[in-house]
């Protein structure tokens, strides 16, 4: 059976596209999503710097209709692996509020899913390949449903980003998204480290020492938690950005499966095929976009919004992204994500 994907397209002769987007909404919101029930609206809310992430009156109409069904919504994500200003909650909140996400714009809180320092998280048993469990945003995971919103665009990774990474990434805590990008621990920039011991005083594991008045993380001891990263004054501890395209989405389609698991019936998404960039939105500033807006999508399956989104931006026959990462095929992320049971790629396209 085909999962349905709702469409509407970016021109209209007298449609605005928040009605458009209300009606998306009507026609995909579950049935059993309503009284009392806790929702997490998943979203990007952009690096400061960048403008390409979704629009808060966008946002608005999928909080407002949450609400109208007597729902409790709240726009979360989780704290970023990189340094930079969504890396802790205040910074993240401060972006979100910078960028028109506040209460008094959407009638809805902001919540950072995974604690001040992308520290709080429940482990969500799955049982696949990678994974036999994955670690997701504690709110994320307790709310009782998931609406995710989601700026479809290039990545640099993935060959495209759409609702499986706004999940699969997006939902996963610090050590979980580091789990995701790297098999082996963060190190040392002997240049930058001053030695001034705050990465010491913050490893609750004792994996890092002082050698010659620097900092050296023990591979042993570490358990990928990554606070170090963190709370490095200088920026001197980084990432071993060392995963295979292909294994990294993989283990990326296996955090999505845990961000919806426990969900299934009050779960649905939205991809904006809206200011389509090469990159995400977390490069603090913008890159010129790739291609004319597209439109709004949204289903209750991930995997076949997003093959309907890169069908979409490859209807006039060209791959856009593999154009872009030649040496990325974006199709693994959506054949392993069918493959573990997240969705299918068979879907039937009904414009609205």
């Amino acid at each position: 059976m085909k999962s349905k994907v709702y469409f509407t397209p970016i021109v209209s002769d007298r449609i605005g596209i928040l009605e458009k987007i209300d009606a998306l909404i009507k026609k995909i919101w579950p049935q059993d999503l309503g009284r009392g029930d806790i929702t997490a609206v998943k979203i990007h809310f952009g690096e400061e710097g960048n403008s390409s992430f979704i629009n808060p009156k966008y946002a608005e109409r999928a909080v407002c209709f949450a609400k109208s069904r007597g729902a409790l919504p709240f726009l979360t994500d989780t704290n970023t692996l990189y340094k930079g200003t969504r890396s802790t909650t205040p910074d993240h909140i401060a972006t979100a509020v910078k960028h028109g996400f506040t209460f008094d714009t959407l009638g809805s809180a902001v919540i950072i899913a995974d604690g001040l320092r992308g520290e709080n998280y429940i482990n969500v048993d799955i049982d696949k390949k990678y994974y036999k469990s994955v670690k997701i945003g504690a709110e994320i995971a307790l709310a009782d449903a998931l609406v995710v919103l989601t700026h479809f665009k290039g990545h640099e990774l993935t060959g495209f980003g759409g609702s499986i990474k706004n999940i699969g990434m997006g939902c996963a805590c610090r050590e979980g998204k580091l789990s995701q990008h790297s098999t082996a621990s963060p190190f040392v920039g002997k240049k930058s480290c001053t030695g001034c011991g705050t990465c010491i005083e913050n490893c609750a594991f004792e994996a890092i020492t002082l050698i010659d008045t620097k900092a050296s993380i023990n591979p042993e001891k570490c358990s990928g938690c990554s606070q170090c990263i963190v709370v490095c004054p200088e920026g001197a501890i980084r990432i071993h950005w060392n995963e295979s395209a292909d294994k990294f989405q993989k283990k990326m389609a296996e955090h999505a499966l845990g961000a919806v698991k426990g969900k299934e019936g009050k779960l649905f998404f939205m991809n904006f095929l809206i200011n389509i960039t090469p990159v995400c939105d977390c490069f603090g500033h913008n890159k010129p976009r790739i291609m004319d807006d597209i439109g709004v999508l949204a289903s209750r399956d991930p995997v076949a919004i997003d093959r309907a989104s890169i069908d979409l931006v490859n209807s006039d026959g060209r791959d856009r992204f593999r154009e872009i990462y030649p040496e990325i095929d974006w199709r693994i992320q959506l054949r392993y994500s069918e493959e573990i049971g997240l969705g299918r790629e068979d879907y039937e396209l009904i414009e609205i």
